[in-house]
């Protein structure tokens, strides 16, 4: 089929374009084979890599699965639909996806690339409800913060340094989600290529730096910043002497915050404590509503509505078995994950 050359900041979807060719060529495949392995026609392919059609999201998901992308593809597609981002941010996320190196500073709350689902999900409906940001745009924002994630496991993977100020630990959510998310610290942790640090509370005003930055080694090897106030992000790559005083300043708080073991040990702790918080023995449902999605012979969850703050969830074929208690956030967040098609399809 023909293909053309496209100018990938020709339109919003563009990009996509552009980079499905560049990966399936990489992978050695036509334009037919392509379409074969995540069953498209070959046709949509090539209108889609000569910009002429959007992707539609499943094809994207299911090309970053058999391209092996780590879902760069899919970042593309919500990068492209988000209208609601802070100015700068795009910008930002275009050398975020290519940087060999991170350098993270974040107060107040856990930085993106380290978000669960649920953590997310809260934050993303506050700015929702309190008329940031339109409700029906909440989901593509939050589908663009989880897709970024990709780059934790990119290979070869970046080396990510990251510093968050204590106040980062405090609750969102409420304590399921909070616990949620402190497990999913420990296990960023554990990576090989992650140093995760906390600046703790009693730096008190000796702490440099009252808004979050970031540090990256573009493939060139030079660096630039990310910095971001509430109104908009600002990406820095010209003013090295800003760049330099920025990686000082990363360099002091390195020094200043808990080893990794001590913070580690204090993220356990704080996860203790929401855990403890957490009411599974006060769910005691009376009534239990089988999902829409029974066959009729008992293959299916139930969930009892009416408990305050939880919702337990069973198996419909051992009723008198274990319960799974989950926080109404945590149980909402999931329901939009499976709408948005996070857990794939049956």
């Amino acid at each position: 089929m023909l293909q053309r050359e496209l100018d990938p900041t020709s339109s919003p979807f563009a990009a996509i374009g552009v980079q499905l060719r560049r990966f399936r060529k990489a992978r050695g495949l036509t334009q037919v084979e392509l379409g074969k392995l995540i069953n498209y026609s070959d046709s949509l392919i090539s209108m889609i890599e000569n910009g002429d059609r959007p992707a539609p999201l499943n094809l994207v998901r299911r090309a970053d699965k058999e391209l092996d992308t780590c879902q760069a593809l899919e970042l593309l597609y919500w990068t492209a639909k988000s209208s609601t981002l802070i100015g700068g941010f795009l910008a930002y996320v275009e050398h975020e996806t290519k940087a060999t190196a991170f350098k993270i500073f974040q107060l107040n709350v856990i930085p993106g690339l380290l978000q669960t689902r649920g953590y997310a999900s809260a934050l993303i409906n506050a700015a929702a409800r309190r008329g940031e940001i339109h409700q029906e745009k909440a989901i593509e924002r939050l589908n663009l913060r989880m897709a970024r994630q990709a780059l934790l496991y990119r290979e070869p993977a970046p080396s990510i340094q990251i510093v968050i100020e204590e106040s980062c630990l405090r609750a969102v959510g409420g304590p399921f989600v909070m616990a949620e998310q402190l497990r999913r610290l420990e296990s960023v942790a554990d990576l090989p290529h992650v140093t995760l640090q906390i600046a703790p509370s009693s730096l008190g005003e000796d702490l440099p730096v009252t808004m979050p930055f970031t540090l990256l080694t573009r493939t060139d090897g030079t660096w630039m910043a990310y910095l971001e106030t509430l109104q908009r992000g600002y990406v820095e790559r010209d003013d090295e002497n800003k760049i330099r005083s920025l990686a000082r300043t990363y360099d002091w708080l390195q020094a200043q915050a808990l080893s990794c073991a001590d913070s580690l040990s204090l993220i356990r702790t704080r996860l203790k404590e929401f855990d403890a918080m957490f009411p599974i023995a006060a769910a005691k449902p009376t009534s239990w509503l089988k999902s829409s999605y029974s066959n009729g012979g008992g293959d299916c969850v139930e969930v009892a509505p009416g408990v305050p703050g939880v919702l337990p969830v069973r198996d419909s074929k051992d009723p008198h078995g274990p319960q799974l208690t989950f926080d109404a956030n945590a149980w909402q967040s999931f329901i939009t994950g499976i709408k948005a098609g996070d857990f794939g399809t049956v």
